[in-house]
């Protein structure tokens, strides 16, 4: 795990935070994916001390004129027909709770499927929707009753050990069988990240999404793409539904709608699914001014003409020069990723998964490079993260692979 100064981090600016004694930082990965404008944006900066000097918090009742602003630029961007959104949340974890419990009240159905190794949030409910054992133990009520979990199209270690593009897609076979035989019948929803964020960086193949829509189709089950990692610009478009074609009914946001790390998130969704009442899910500190303005000048930035392409472009040199780091280290299994989310895949001799190594190269990378990197399955995975904000400029991305670079010699 990564260790810690005795000096702290006194300011941040731009993909850069500086400690007590001057020292600067490299931040590869956007805090925790958050700081999808980096640490110190103009634009949302000046918009969120405006705010903060004129007023910060109203009832709900009352932020709503500025909520639906926030939502109607969101919906202008949302794919499959999704022309509706709620805002009671800062939180990823309460968002897709709030999805699950709009599917849940709108089929009429209780059951909930998720992928193994996913990650949907720190509540209890949402630690048990997730993929990840580990994460429920010594916590009962995180055991949700009703939560299937299937295997994750994790093609570089495909749980079928078949590979594309001959392997019939059996793992959405598995769903299918999941339904017929381990669920209660009553199917409310599925909920799938596009790409498995904390799972390791996992993009589903070619094909895996329309499949996926297909198999909800048949079921009745309500879609919901969790794009709290995702959206907002994150993969080179608004919501990596569209470059997947998911095809959702529901798109949760979080994390990069604050912009430089304001709490913030959002349930769109197609008006039909429209059903929840104030009272069935909202929270204090849900739709406060803060929050909704970071997240319009946030918007603002990202839907300027042109800075998608940009970040599709920095993606793609990020992806060239992580790919020829995969030649020179046979530690490296794998470099996967789009736009600005890439993960290294860090292997044994034997292709196994080194944890070990993974967890050495984030520690080396900040002690020895201050580099800040970030690992899978909070440390008990063996994919380095490698995710700058938005505003990463071609030049920082080159020292944080040369930085990279130089702890992969040393770790060997």
């Amino acid at each position: 795990m990564q260790t810690l100064t005795k000096d702290r981090f006194r300011f941040g600016k731009g993909i850069r935070l500086i400690d007590d004694s001057g020292v600067e930082y490299l931040d590869g990965v956007s805090g925790t994916f958050n700081l999808s404008l980096g640490y110190n944006h103009p634009h949302v900066v000046q918009k969120v001390q405006e705010q903060v000097e004129n007023l910060t918090h109203m009832s709900s009742t009352f932020t709503e004129p500025y909520v639906y602003e926030v939502l109607a630029h969101l919906v202008e961007y949302a794919p499959n027909w999704i022309d509706a959104g709620w805002m009671r949340d800062i939180t990823g974890s309460t968002a897709n709770e709030c999805a699950t419990k709009i599917a849940q009240k709108y089929t009429g159905a209780t059951d909930i499927i998720s992928l193994f190794l996913s990650h949907h949030g720190q509540t209890q409910f949402a630690t048990g929707i997730s993929g990840n054992a580990f994460r429920r133990r010594k916590f009962p009520n995180s055991a949700v009753p009703n939560s299937l979990h299937v295997p994750a199209p994790y093609c570089y270690r495909c749980p079928f050990n078949s590979s594309q593009p001959n392997c019939g897609f059996q793992c959405i076979e598995a769903i299918s069988d999941q339904i017929e035989y381990a669920s209660s019948g009553s199917i409310a929803c599925m909920i799938i990240e596009p790409i498995l964020g904390n799972g390791g960086n996992i993009i589903p193949p070619d094909g895996y999404f329309q499949r996926l829509r297909k198999l909800c189709d048949e079921h009745n089950m309500i879609l919901i793409a969790d794009e709290v990692q995702t959206g907002i610009g994150r993969t080179g478009y608004m919501f990596a539904s569209e470059l997947f074609d998911i095809k959702p009914d529901i798109i949760t946001l979080a994390k990069g709608l604050g912009g430089i790390g304001v709490p913030v998130a959002a349930v769109l969704m197609q008006s039909r699914l429209n059903v929840l009442e104030k009272h069935e899910h909202s929270f204090t500190s849900g739709s406060n001014l803060i929050s909704v303005t970071a997240a319009k000048s946030t918007m603002e930035v990202v839907s300027e003409p042109g800075f998608l392409d940009e970040v599709k472009l920095k993606g793609e040199i990020l992806g060239d020069m992580l790919a020829e780091l995969t030649t020179k280290y046979p530690t490296i299994g794998e470099a996967r990723g789009v736009g600005l989310m890439w993960g290294l895949e860090i292997v044994d001799r034997d292709g196994a998964p080194d944890v070990a190594k993974a967890n050495a190269i984030i520690d080396r990378a900040f002690s020895d490079q201050h580099l800040i990197l970030r690992g899978s399955r909070y440390g008990f995975g063996n994919v380095v993260k490698v995710r700058p904000s938005l505003t990463v400029t071609e030049d920082e991305i080159a020292q944080i692979v040369n930085r990279l670079d130089a702890v992969l010699q040393s770790v060997g």
